[in-house]
Order: C-alpha cells, then structure tokens, then sequence
C-alpha cells in the first residue's frame, strides 16, 4: 500500500482543514492509499519526518496549509536532500503558489489533485541559505506585515495586511537598496524590493506578469523611491500587470543576486510570509528541485 504523508498546520486560515481530516483519509484509503497525518507544532517535528527512512521515502508528502507552511516543509526537504513529490492543499491565510498552480480552493478538488500523478518540476529559491517557494520581499512592505498581529490575519485574512498598509502608507520610508545582478547594477533608495518565484503575492496576481516556475529564474521587481501622491498609480499598474513598462519600475530576471545595503538601520526581508534575514542577501535558485502536483492544464 502507498503511504501519504500529510503535513498540516492547524493553525493555517482559519482552521477549518482540520474538521475534513476524516474524509480527507477516508479519500485516500478508498484510493489504496495510506494517509499518515502529521501535526505541525507537536513533538513530531519536521527535522524528525524528514530524517525518518520510512516517512520520507513515503509516495509524495502533502503540505496543508498556506504559503508560509509549504515554505517550511520544502526548506526542510531541501536541508535533508529529501526528493519526494509534494502534493499542496490551499488552506491557509495566503495560498499564492496552490493558486498560481492552479490548485482548487475546495477540498474535493484539492484532493482529486494530489491523488493525481501529473507533476511539474518547480524552481525553489534560495536567500541567504534558507529557501522561498513563492515570494522574497523586502522594504516596506515588509515592515507592515511584520508588525501585523498574526491572529488579525488569520481573522481578517488578506484584509489584515491591506488595512495595516493604508493607516502606514503615510509614515512608510524608502531604503537604499544595491542589487547586483552579473552585469547589472540597481543602486537607488527603494519603497519595495519583491523577487517572484511564482507570479503573485498578497492578493496581487501579475506581481510577476512573466514568471514560469519552471525556468530556473527569478523574476525582479524594484521599486523606485514613491511619494504618496503616486503611490497610487502605481499600485493601479500593479493590479493590471502593467508596472513592467512603468518608469518607476525595473523588472528583470536572473538566476543570482546580491542585494546589499548602506543604510544603519537594518532593511528586514520576509520568505513566503515568514522572517528573514537582514541585509545583505546572496540570492540564487534550485533549478526544478522539487516535483509538485499540479492540475493536468497547469503550465
């Protein structure tokens, strides 16, 4: 019997996922498979999941929960060189990458998903020695995330960051920002910094209009210093996709970066939700490491 290992997060969203954990189990065995459920948070850590030869030669794992808990899982199958497909159940507050894949929202098609075997090879990035799946952020965005009370978010959902940003716009400073890029240069006083491994973030869908998580890049989005009065504006073109050809705007792709910075205080930096490290930042990318369920008309 093919054994699943399920990693949930109980705390992801609102919760919810854990009243359809019988069926959930009841899916799989009616599939022939062994659903082994494991708590995230409990003395069963994912260190322990990943260095088990059992578990982690299990048919594929499943992450359940948001963006910040499939970060976690694949961080630590990367630490421990663990190349079991991932299968991802949107459950969480932010679930950008399940929706860039094309992952269902529901639990019938979440599951029809991940008992599936049509997989795609994604690119996972790396800063600093510590992977994101989804999204680098740095700047002043990430300072109103990071002081938003994670309970509010889990209330409020996306709402939380949104109206944390609108009541901070007018405080919100730029920093002097270096990027380094092989021949390319940015070197300027930045509002935002967001490096796209999948092609939206917080809600905003064209992010990153030209990503592929497939292509062994990361695609860069610089934002010049804004003042309020076209702050905006410029969101505007973010919502339509259309910042890449905005003048305020430097987007590019690359395979490696070095992000740098002359400010004393320190810039802070946020991985699919969760805090990073500081400035400086050596970013680069895993080229197709890890093999995820996806829909058989995702891209």
């Amino acid at each position: 019997m093919k054994r699943v290992v399920l990693i949930y997060n109980p705390q992801a969203g609102n919760g919810i996922f854990t009243a359809h954990l019988d069926k959930v189990i009841a899916r799989f065995a009616d599939a022939g498979m062994l659903l082994i459920p494991i708590r995230l948070g409990g003395a069963f850590t994912l260190e322990r999941v990943m260095t088990d030869p059992e578990l982690s030669r299990c048919h594929k794992f499943i992450a359940a929960g948001g963006d910040g808990t499939v970060h976690l899982v694949v961080n630590e199958m990367v630490k421990h060189g663990v190349e079991t497909p991932l299968a991802i159940f949107p459950a969480g507050t932010a679930n950008d990458l399940a929706s860039y894949l094309g992952v269902p929202s529901e639990i019938d098609g979440m599951v029809e998903v991940a008992l599936s075997e049509n997989y795609l090879k994604m690119d996972v990035g790396t800063a600093n020695g510590r992977c994101f799946v989804n999204v680098l952020a740095i700047g002043m965005l990430v300072d109103i995330s990071q002081r938003t009370d994670p309970t509010i978010k889990n209330t409020l959902g996306l709402g939380a960051y949104y109206l944390r940003g609108l009541a901070e716009v007018p405080f919100a400073r730029a920093s002097h920002i270096r990027i380094i890029a092989g021949d390319k240069v940015i070197d300027g006083d930045s509002s935002a910094v967001i490096i796209m491994n999948g092609r939206q973030a917080g809600g905003f869908h064209q992010i990153a209009p030209f990503s592929d998580i497939g292509d062994g890049l990361l695609d860069v989005v610089y934002f010049k210093k804004l003042i309020l009065p076209v702050m905006l504006p410029v969101l505007l073109t973010v919502m339509a996709g259309q910042h890449p050809r905005d003048k305020r705007v430097e987007y590019f792709k690359a395979a490696q970066l070095r992000i740098e910075t002359d400010e004393q205080h320190p810039v802070n930096t946020d991985l699919d939700g969760e805090r990073g490290d500081v400035l400086p930042l050596d970013v680069g990318v895993l080229p197709g490491r890890i093999l995820v369920n996806a829909p058989p008309d995702a891209e």
